[in-house]
């Protein structure tokens, strides 16, 4: 009796994708470490929860940029609770063979395409909801999956 083996690769569309600029002021995308509400790595913990993103340093204020080219989909809530309706909005974005979402910023616009680099929003006011926070864009892939390997 002959037995025939087959292997399948898979090759992900995402494999060497690297986020670019995400927030004017922060070409590097350096990363919310440690401060007084918290750690920024994926996985960090919330009280009785994971943190399920990746938060990259941005200004109150500053321009939110494509990493890359990318296809708007719709403006995101990231709150109920109306004591952080400053801060509650984001975006859901597909580019590069990923789904990922971006909070705490207002975008410009919710549908479309956007070549990377281009202004995609505005950091919203972090620090009126969580005074001495490092603010951040909070970086979060529609599977809750971690974002880091992208970084």
């Amino acid at each position: 009796m002959r037995r025939v083996v087959v292997l399948l690769a898979v090759l992900c569309v995402c494999d060497g994708v690297r986020f670019g600029q995400l927030c004017s002021g922060n070409p590097s995308n350096r990363r919310r470490t440690s401060d007084t509400w918290g750690q920024g790595h994926y996985g960090a913990r919330r009280g009785n929860r994971d943190h399920k993103g990746l938060d990259i340093m941005c200004s109150d204020g500053s321009e939110v940029l494509a990493p890359f080219d990318v296809t708007l989909h719709g403006r995101l809530t990231v709150y109920t609770d109306p004591s952080k309706a400053a801060i509650n909005s984001g975006i859901n974005l597909r580019g590069e063979g990923l789904c990922f979402k971006l909070f705490y910023m207002r975008p410009d616009r919710t549908s479309g395409s956007v070549r990377k680099g281009d202004r995609i929003g505005t950091m919203l006011p972090m620090q009126s909801v969580y005074p001495g926070i490092t603010s951040h864009v909070h970086v979060q892939m529609c599977d809750k999956s971690d974002p880091t390997q992208y970084f």
